[in-house]
């Protein structure tokens, strides 16, 4: 599949090879079917990429097998692994523009975002070059006769399947510490989002990744996610989407060879409002919380419970905002939201606010698709929501607001209500009453939980969930450890 170019606003985009990417070489898929490739910005198909069937991703994990067998990788230095991780992330500095341009292109999020997104991929597989050597076992305190260590060790090869919310970023967060830690990879983009990731796969060339350390299949996730998820010689498998998904592979990889699973999940994140928050504060973050990457965030805020002191003239200076925020081709300078991803993704969005309309919510702004080519959805706020209506209980994933009241009931109810949901990803509370803020934060169930912010993510931080919105953890050294396995090593030590 030779390499061809589309242009967008008069902008030239070099497209990737979209072949397969196995043992180091781009190769079409066996049976030489291939699936469309589609803008969001203009619903136009820019490319056809290889579609991997089940015989290819038996040809991927035999050289992720063999890659790892042979030592090349695995019995490498954690030096020298984590020095071509930090050449892979200096050539993602190099061709910043280019990838930034190729996530739009895939995605629909505004250029600038997307330019911030690859900065942050560069940051993440250079930490991981960076701590690829502090990876260590321990020494247990046994009887005198004997000396006891533990190790870590990879666990072979891993299947890593990754959403199209943040297409490089999430690959990022798994490649890193999967191959700090010394296994071999087979990545499966998402369908609608492979065109950045396969220029990565050119770079990791140029990196020096030695071939079958890391494979990319293409494909969709009932043929190629599934053949990754049941695979008998797949060691780990990490997905991060939708928790419907999540469970078919925990399903999967039991009934298969029982391999290591971890799964970052939806959310239905809860952000609690008291009166003495700083509201301008509050505002900004509550904002970018739910409409940043057009609402396509598995933590969004998408439940504010506001109190009924502040609520009204609150939720009007967020509408307002909302009105004004400029929706429209990510291309263009200025634009603050894109399109979303596919048309899939914007019937189910408009679905959820028609749904919550006939259950009583009132819709304040937004609520219809922009009357353009594109998948565009406005900013959107519903106000009057129950918390058991179903956009308060299922995940929407798009620029949706819901705005749920409360008053001066004990905290315990708040509480209760926030955790009211089969989520725990992320929340929020905005009080500046700091023993109230740790009294709630404590219990919340969740695996991430912001006191006076929002949306904050650093690499040293763990990031994941409680119950359905998953297990497991991406970021910081606890990442690592999703990707090695302990071995206990006992030695006589009496002569």
């Amino acid at each position: 599949m030779a390499k061809q170019s589309v242009s967008i606003n008069n902008i030239d985009i070099e497209l990737p090879n979209c072949n397969l990417f196995i043992g180091g070489e781009f190769t079409p898929a066996l049976s030489g079917a291939t699936f469309p490739v589609e803008y969001p910005g203009s619903e136009e198909t820019i490319a056809h990429a290889a579609y991997a069937q089940p015989e290819d991703v038996d040809r991927a994990v035999s050289a992720a097998r063999q890659a790892f067998e042979s030592g090349i990788w695995s019995r490498a230095s954690a030096h020298k692994r984590g020095y071509l991780l930090s050449r892979l992330a200096d050539l993602v500095e190099k061709h910043l523009e280019p990838l930034a341009r190729l996530e739009t292109l895939d995605n629909g999020k505004p250029y600038s975002s997307a330019l911030g997104d690859i900065r942050s991929v560069a940051f993440c597989l250079r930490y991981y070059g960076q701590i690829a050597s502090t990876i260590e076992g321990e020494s247990l305190p046994v009887n005198d006769d004997h000396l006891c260590v533990t190790l870590r060790e990879p666990y072979g090869v891993c299947g890593l399947i990754i959403p199209w919310n943040y297409p490089l970023l999430m690959a990022a967060w798994k490649l890193g510490p999967a191959l700090a830690a010394g296994n071999t990879v087979i990545l499966k983009p998402a369908e609608q989002t492979p065109l950045s990731v396969l220029k990565l796969a050119e770079l990791s060339r140029e990196a020096g990744l030695p071939p079958g350390v890391f494979n990319i299949v293409n494909g969709y996730g009932e043929v190629t996610g599934a053949a990754i998820a049941s695979h008998p010689d797949i060691d780990k498998v990490a997905f991060t989407g939708s928790t419907a998904t999540g469970k078919l592979i925990m399903q999967a990889a039991a009934q298969s060879n029982l391999k290591r699973v971890s799964l970052e999940l939806g959310g239905k994140s809860p952000v609690i409002l008291f009166p003495d928050a700083k509201l301008d504060t509050a505002l900004e973050d509550v904002f970018g919380g739910i409409y940043d990457n057009q609402g396509q965030i598995c933590c969004a805020g998408s439940r504010l419970f506001a109190h009924k002191k502040i609520k009204e003239p609150f939720v009007e200076q967020l509408t307002a905002r909302a009105q004004s925020r400029v929706v429209g081709d990510p291309f263009e300078e200025g634009i603050e939201q894109g399109p979303l991803v596919s048309s899939e993704q914007l019937e189910r969005v408009h679905g959820y606010v028609e749904s919550a309309k006939q259950q009583g919510a009132r819709l304040l702004t937004g609520g219809e698709r922009l009357n353009r080519k594109g998948y565009f959805y406005p900013p959107t706020v519903l106000d009057q929501v129950s918390n058991s209506m179903t956009i308060a209980r299922e995940e929407v994933f798009g620029p949706v607001l819901s705005v749920i009241e409360f008053d001066d009931h004990a905290l315990d109810s708040i509480i209760a209500a926030a955790n009211d949901t089969d989520y725990g990803l992320a929340a929020a509370v905005y009080t500046q009453d700091m023993d109230r803020a740790l009294y709630i934060g404590k219990r919340l169930k969740a695996g991430v939980v912001w006191l006076n912010c929002s949306q904050k993510f650093d690499l040293v931080a763990p990031f994941g969930g409680y119950k359905q919105s998953g297990f497991g953890r991406d970021l910081g050294r606890h990442a690592l450890h999703e990707y090695t396995q302990i071995k206990t090593l006992w030695m006589r030590a009496k002569p």
